[in-house]
C-alpha cells in the first residue's frame, strides 16, 4: 500500500521570510528572533571557514 503525502509526517515551519507577523504574541516573536539570532551566528561561523579554507589555498598555490 503506498503512502500518500497527507499521511506523511510535515516539517513544522518556525518562521517563514515575509510571513505575516500581525496574528504572532510578543512571545512568538521573541522566540523566532531569538531562532533567526541562532541561525545567524551559525551562518557566520560557516562563512568564516570557508574564507579561512579559501585563503590558504590561495596562500598555497601563490608560491
Amino acid at each position: 500500500m503506498a503512502i500518500e503525502d497527507d499521511d506523511k509526517p510535515r516539517k513544522k515551519v518556525t518562521h517563514e521570510i515575509g510571513q505575516d507577523l500581525s496574528l504572532l504574541s510578543v512571545e512568538e516573536l521573541a522566540e523566532r528572533i531569538a531562532l533567526m539570532t541562532s541561525e545567524i551566528e551559525r551562518l557566520q561561523v560557516a562563512m568564516g571557514k570557508k574564507r579561512a579554507s579559501k585563503d590558504a589555498a590561495n596562500s598555497f598555490f601563490k608560491t
